[in-house]
């Protein structure tokens, strides 16, 4: 029986390493409404979180630009945030153009759109990711 012990421990799944991460929002334009946050490591999810069963969204005060995701698996994320100021649960445009705030991780360069996944994406490793709002109207 003790010669089996060593064979079944191989048998059981490896425990997969977490991290926390810290994100700290900056350069908002007031504290009115909320910031809607997204953080996926799926590709074909960013920016919106859609499709992912793993990715966390969050909703927090614009008055404390601040948060922590704790128990993330290791991998590869992106963060898309949206200074929601109205509270209407989506990003206000007009004629395309946003009209509320928005932001990536790694605070890529702007062109017509969202940015890339990977443009935004970086190695989970516990450090603050810092994100920059931007605001275009």
């Amino acid at each position: 029986m003790r010669a089996l012990l060593p064979a079944a421990l191989l048998l059981l799944p490896a425990a997969s390493p977490v991290s926390n991460l810290d994100l700290e929002v900056t350069g908002l334009r007031n504290a009115k409404g909320v910031l809607r946050i997204c953080l996926t490591a799926r590709p074909d999810s960013f920016p919106d979180c859609k499709d992912d069963p793993r990715a966390v969204s969050r909703t927090i005060a614009a008055t404390s630009p601040k948060t922590r995701f704790e128990g993330l698996a290791s991998g590869t994320y992106a963060v898309a945030i949206i200074h929601d100021a109205n509270g209407n649960k989506k990003l206000d445009t007009m004629l395309g153009i946003p009209r509320e705030g928005f932001g990536f991780s790694r605070n890529p360069a702007i062109g017509f759109g969202p940015p890339k996944f990977t443009s935004a994406c970086f190695p989970l490793d516990g450090e603050t990711q810092q994100v920059k709002m931007r605001y275009l109207l």
